[in-house]
């Protein structure tokens, strides 16, 4: 089995948080979404994962090695590609055409999921989704009496289905998902000024592909800090107590109101903390009253009182009481 992230965009709708850093790499509950993301992935496949395939833009040589580390802790080679356009969601699967073959994931970067299925690794396709109250934002399904994906709808206006395409897709044959991409990219077809995957899925259908719907528990979004904040929140309600509050905390008149995660080296004194607060490591708090909110590493806040909010790395807040989305390196008095 491999695993197919594509992972280039930069993720506008994040900045400040993404002028530093890629979007996949933003922390929830303490670890990167990409991360928790293969981390799912590989716990619902029912197989080994050999490979995790990183499709990504000019990240720096950090962030390469980071993502190697990521696959190398579950056991799999990392691998990494290069999109260095941005043409549509099947180029940058495309991309990574070494790797696909065999029994295939592709999971795109920006969403976390909660799963209670094992993958059918038989099935000949598998488009994971989510039932959504208004699906007219979204790509969705339609279904027969046979549970068979028999239509691809994107962005409907009209209702036909609530099983909206969550972005994470098994394929039984990846080197015939590789031919059916490759042959978009050759007779430039394109939908939206883009080379896109749904085209692919839809030749594959018509070739008698048989693809079922992976149901999940819960599809939560990264795609804003206000998004990215709550998806925090549902991730430490997830995830077990004692593995998230570093041995190493100082706390001094301190109130640590679960779940939380806090990371290594952090110094909380005189305040109040949580729920839903993910703290980075080498932070210190003083005097102030935080809930659900996300607090990257390095960073100084003192007499502050806010929630609902994100603040990056290397940052500093004095005597203020808001809601954020702070960047690295800001200051805030």
């Amino acid at each position: 089995m491999k695993i197919i992230v594509p992972m280039a965009g930069r993720g506008s709708r994040l900045r400040p948080h993404t002028l530093t850093i890629p979007k996949p790499l933003v922390p929830v509950g303490g670890k990167a979404i990409v991360q928790r993301l293969v981390e799912d992935i590989t716990k619902v496949c029912g197989e080994k994962v050999d490979e995790i395939a990183f499709i990504i833009g000019d990240f720096g040589d950090q962030v390469e090695k980071d993502l190697v580390a990521v696959a190398e802790s579950l056991g799999a080679k990392g691998s990494i590609y290069h999109q260095e356009e941005a043409l549509g969601t099947a180029h940058a699967i495309l991309c990574a055409k070494d790797s696909l073959e065999g029994n295939v994931v592709v999971a795109f970067a920006d969403t976390l999921f909660k799963a209670d299925f094992t993958l059918d690794a038989n099935a000949e396709g598998i488009i994971w989704v989510s039932q959504i109250d208004d699906p007219s934002a979204f790509g969705v399904v339609k279904l027969n009496e046979e549970n068979i994906i028999t239509d691809f709808v994107e962005k409907p206006k009209d209702f036909v289905s609530d099983l909206a395409i969550i972005g994470i897709y098994y394929f039984k044959d990846g080197a015939y998902l590789k031919d059916e991409l490759q042959y978009l990219i050759d007779n430039d077809i394109k939908g939206g000024g883009e080379y896109q995957l749904t085209d692919a899925l839809e030749n594959m259908k018509q070739k008698g592909t048989k693809f079922t719907p992976g149901e999940v528990k819960e599809w939560l979004d990264c795609g804003n800090y206000k998004a990215t904040v709550y998806t925090n929140q549902r991730v430490l309600e997830f995830i077990k107590k004692e593995d998230i509050v570093d041995a190493s905390l100082v706390r001094e008149n301190a109130v640590i109101i679960e779940p939380c995660f806090i990371g290594k080296n952090v110094e909380i004194k005189n305040s109040i903390v949580g729920p839903h607060v993910s703290i980075g490591e080498n932070t210190v708090i003083k005097n102030s009253i935080i809930s659900n909110s996300i607090i990257q590493t390095n960073t100084i806040i003192k007499s502050a009182n806010f929630k609902d909010s994100m603040v990056g790395n290397h940052a500093s807040i004095k005597g203020s009481f808001k809601e954020y989305s702070v960047g690295d390196y800001n200051e805030i008095n």
